[in-house]
């Protein structure tokens, strides 16, 4: 599939209301909310149904000043020093429905609070991602805002990709998802959701509730196109959640409303499809019963694999690189190919447990940081190698 460059067509910027999950909950118009996605066996990893559990140690990370409070943790990045950044829904202002929800929040490698980066940003609106690329800048995806803004290390805005509404149009509301969905625009996003780079530096966004789409810029910041589109085939996307990559520059997204990770290349050809079939083993429920949780329930986002985060460990000289995908309550190890090699988590709301994880960093195989959205925390894990 080559990177589609289609003419920017501004007059498509059309706003509508849309629920909650809308686009988890809706499903192409060839497919039932519950069918599975048909994936090529060529493409897809050998289906997997058992993997140990990992042992490991948890503690919840970083201390907040007295007049400071964390929201729902969306996301989670570490620096080359340590440093740990929390995107935060707190610091919510506005009413009670349309209020801006985005906080940036670093801390130092023992979680003593630092500072917050970018108070009162004109992108903030409804935090979702943040990554820190190689060069310790650090980038938040704002699904409010529809962009993306890399700050440099000293937390100063140097790039900006996309653009907001305009607070002075009186019909200004969110997104709507279309039946068809409108075609997407070149250079802006749709309720964008993660960004990752390859080794040339290019920037890859995750464009993502709306849209069904990875968009790919220059390292400067340059339109060069994008791959994907509406649907559950190979190559097609429901709900583009996160995204990374590894040290060869593959792409591997959370493909989270078709219950997979799909792996591109850097011009948006799948080199496979990973399945994630670990049956959940669930102690009690969070936020929704079994009527909303089963196979006929719809909201896919939900399903056991289903993934809402990943991220790859760094490369290091003589050791492979890992994968690590969340659901909403568990996390997996994973080599590149797909192989689960364990797992760890479940639901609930103590330390060890999970709820809705949003956001995961990996600065190496037994070490991670899980973000998590009902909790209202970032967790530190310190995981006990598999035998």
């Amino acid at each position: 599939m080559k990177i589609a460059k289609t003419a920017t067509t501004l007059a498509l910027l059309l706003l509508g209301t849309a629920p909650l999950f809308a686009q988890d909950n809706l499903p192409p118009a060839n497919q039932t909310a519950a069918s599975p996605p048909v994936n090529p066996p060529s493409l897809t990893n050998p289906s997997q149904t058992s993997a140990p559990e990992i042992a490991f140690d948890a503690e919840e990370f970083g201390k907040l000043p007295t007049d400071l409070y964390m929201g729902e943790a969306s996301s989670v990045a570490v620096n080359s020093k340590g440093h740990v950044f929390v995107f935060s829904r707190g610091n919510s202002t506005g009413p009670a429905y349309g209020a801006a929800a985005s906080q940036l929040l670093e801390f130092d490698a023992g979680g003593k609070f630092i500072r917050e980066i970018g108070h009162n940003l004109y992108a903030w609106g409804f935090a979702h991602a943040v990554r820190v690329d190689s060069k310790d800048n650090i980038w938040v995806a704002d699904k409010g805002s529809d962009m993306v803004v890399r700050f440099n290390p000293e937390g100063r805005v140097t790039l900006v990709l996309g653009r907001k509404s305009e607070a002075s149009d009186e019909g200004a509301h969110p997104w709507a998802h279309p039946r068809p969905p409108l075609p997407p625009v070149d250079g802006m996003f749709r309720q964008v959701t993660d960004m990752a780079w390859d080794p040339q530096g290019n920037i890859y966004v995750s464009d993502g509730y709306v849209n069904s789409r990875v968009a790919k810029f220059d390292k400067d910041g340059n339109w060069l196109g994008s791959f994907g589109e509406p649907g559950n085939g190979p190559g097609q996307l429901r709900t583009v959640h996160a995204i990374a990559a590894d040290k060869d520059g593959n792409l591997y997204v959370a493909d989270r409303g078709n219950r997979r990770i799909q792996v591109f290349d850097g011009e948006g050809h799948v080199k496979r499809i990973i399945t994630i079939d670990i049956p959940a083993q669930n102690k009690h429920l969070i936020m929704y019963g079994n009527n909303l949780r089963g196979p006929n329930s719809g909201l896919s986002l939900f399903f056991p694999g289903a993934p809402w985060s990943v991220c790859i460990t760094p490369p290091k000289a003589g050791s492979p690189q890992y994968l690590f995908a969340a659901d909403a309550f568990r996390i997996f190890k994973m080599t590149l190919d797909g192989h689960v090699i364990g797992w760890l988590g479940g639901e609930g709301k103590g330390l060890k447990e999970f709820g809705w994880i949003h956001g995961l960093d990996c600065p190496n195989e037994n070490t991670l940081f899980a973000a998590e959205l009902v909790n209202w925390r970032v967790q530190k894990l310190t995981l006990h190698p598999v035998k």
